[in-house]
């Protein structure tokens, strides 16, 4: 018997430590007999304060990748794991609130024994990395509450990294869903020398970057970095409200038709970049029948991609040629699913019928400026008209354009004016309504998740994260009662703001 048939052996049917309290009422899942968790009584357990990273240590110190980027609850997964030292240890730590703890422990293995295993190459015309490592052990899920976790491996010469999963939602019907950008994940993801931007000569080396990039493979860093940065403080304070959420990933909306059929809301959260047509298709179907949709972020929907068979199975690979196009093996044959930008040819849809707002440029760094203090969302902030918060927009940034594939009615309701790349423009954050009743918000900059930490970092000052927290929390709690559009229509002020004629706050002297 090997060592990973007989680690696999040793862990299947370990349970979960600490079960969660279940929702009276509620019937099991009808494939895993799994019944689902309530946010509000999760949150009551016990939660702890050691779920980060002590030490990252050297690069492929400690890594893995699991075989599944989510699971029902109750279904159990594959960790491929590698290692330096002799072997290594995992835990599993679901995110939430907990009292300000954000995360609970909710299993932990035994000792593994695991060596190194070797980082591939880039291989074929697409130049993808792929890790075919053997498997290390299964993990069981039974009696972990849907939401997102992630897996912290600690090898036995202390170093440590994270692997992230998500217990999916079977159902999304009247919660606000939280999606887990696990295609944007992946086109960032430099482990192995390559992603969507990365090859041998850096960054934007269109020559030898990845065409198609695999989920097959760890993550770079510190194993999760875009959840970490973009997505985990918002779903501490999602969690923290109590709101009754669902989570899913973004290859779930791709894969099920039906996963958003009588949602309340659906988040997509601080760096969603890339969207196959079948994820675009579902949200905007949502939306139209009445399902609100909150942007955290600035750039979002900007790529289409496509999810392919990887070594790991179905929807492992994204495939993205970008401005490479024609390269694609389905340009002329099958123009909508051609991995160019949303707005290009050869199927230009300009993502703004959807997000709201059009992307613009990066990198910058500005001040958000209110223009609409009055307005539902800022409601319990107290911001004046024109209140700034320094530095809270950047590195990339939205606005919303006059042309024909904006969303109207329409309200911007901050506008920021900055320079990027030598160009005087503005970010906007915006709102819209559509008859189906939903409402639909975009934030228009990229550090807006970031911000609720209030850490500090990119220089936006600690107290600005009781501003976007609590914008962030009318958003949140409107969109999760149900078709915002019906209790909060938007009034169009877009006549207001022409896009680039000035800013609308300043007096006639001080034109931009």
């Amino acid at each position: 018997m090997t060592t990973h048939e007989w680690n696999r052996r040793r862990f299947l049917g370990t349970a979960a430590a600490g079960a969660a309290a279940f929702v009276a009422g509620c019937s099991p899942d009808a494939t895993t007999g799994e019944r689902p968790v309530g946010v509000r009584p999760e949150n009551e357990q016990q939660g702890t304060t050691d779920w980060t990273l002590r030490r990252r240590g050297t690069d492929h110190a400690v890594e893995g990748y699991a075989d599944r980027v989510s699971v029902l609850p109750g279904e159990a997964f594959h960790l491929h794991l590698s290692s330096t030292a002799a072997g290594l240890r995992a835990e599993a730590f679901r995110m939430g609130w907990y009292g300000g703890a954000q995360a609970r422990k909710v299993w932990a293995s035994e000792h593994i024994s695991c060596g190194p295993q070797p980082v591939p190459r880039a291989s074929g015309a697409t130049r993808t990395v792929a890790a075919s490592w053997q498997p290390s052990m299964e993990v069981p899920t039974r009696g972990w509450p849907e939401g997102a976790y992630l897996i912290r491996l600690t090898s036995d010469a202390g170093d440590q990294r994270y692997v992230p999963l998500t217990v999916r939602s079977a159902q999304t019907a009247g919660k606000l869903v939280l999606v887990n950008a696990v295609g944007t994940w992946q086109a960032y993801n430099t482990w192995g020398g390559h992603s969507l931007y990365y090859g041998p000569g850096g960054k934007d080396d269109y020559a030898s970057r990845s065409l198609a990039v695999s989920c097959d493979r760890p993550y770079d860093r510190d194993g999760a970095p875009l959840f970490t940065t973009y997505e985990q403080p918002a779903v501490a304070l999602a969690e923290k409200l109590g709101l009754p959420l669902a989570y899913v990933t973004s290859m779930d909306v791709d894969r099920e038709p039906e996963l958003l059929r009588g949602a309340h809301g659906v988040v997509s959260l601080g760096h969603d970049e890339y969207w196959t047509p079948a994820m675009r298709s579902r949200v905007t179907a949502a939306r139209d029948a009445g399902t609100n949709v909150a942007f955290l972020g600035a750039n979002a929907c900007f790529r289409r991609i496509r999810l392919e068979q990887g070594l790991g199975g179905d929807r492992r690979l994204v495939v993205c040629y970008k401005t490479d196009w024609e390269q694609d093996p389905l340009s002329g044959r099958d123009d909508a699913s051609v991995t160019a930008d949303w707005r290009e040819p050869p199927h230009a849809r300009p993502e703004n019928s959807l997000t709201g707002t059009l992307y613009e440029s990066n990198p910058t760094t500005a001040d958000y400026v209110v223009t609409d203090p009055g307005h539902w969302l800022f409601e319990g902030t107290g911001v004046p008209r024109g209140a700034a918060f320094r530095n809270l927009v950047g590195t990339e940034y939205d606005r919303v354009n006059s042309g024909t594939a904006t969303p109207r009615p329409i309200e911007i309701v901050a506008h920021s004016r900055l320079v990027c790349r030598g160009v005087r423009t503005f970010a906007d954050s915006a709102y819209y309504t559509v008859p189906g009743g939903a409402g639909v918000f975009n934030t228009g900059t990229m550090r807006w998740v970031e911000s609720l930490t209030g850490d500090g970092s990119h220089g936006i000052p600690p107290a600005t994260a009781r501003f976007t927290s609590q914008v962030t929390a009318n958003v949140f709690r409107a969109f999760a009662a149900g078709p915002a559009g019906h209790s909060h229509p938007a009034a169009d002020n877009l006549e207001s703001f022409h896009p680039y004629e000035g800013d609308p706050i300043a007096s006639r002297e001080h034109l931009w």
